[in-house]
């Protein structure tokens, strides 16, 4: 599947992660065992969490923290999978 079949299919699911004023260390575990499970995880981004850094620089941290491949950035929102 290449990146942009990835994009079209991660359009139809929801968040199932929020990251919000504790940062993303709380939540690179649960997105690991999410991923275990799953193709492709989508976290919000509430507007607490990159208060300090921008959006992409933060989704791009979670990814090296949880060994997972960023997919894209739209809005608040993020797209992991399982890297390959």
């Amino acid at each position: 599947m290449n990146k942009h079949e990835t994009k079209a299919e991660a359009t139809s699911i929801e968040p199932t992660l929020h990251v919000g004023k504790s940062g993303i260390d709380v939540v690179v575990e649960e997105l690991k065992t999410q991923l275990k499970n799953q193709k492709l995880i989508k976290v919000k981004f509430l507007r607490s969490a990159f208060a300090d850094t921008g959006k992409k620089e933060l989704a791009e941290k979670l990814a090296d923290l949880s060994n997972s491949q960023l997919i894209e950035v739209r809005g608040n929102t993020a797209v992991y999978s399982r890297k390959r």
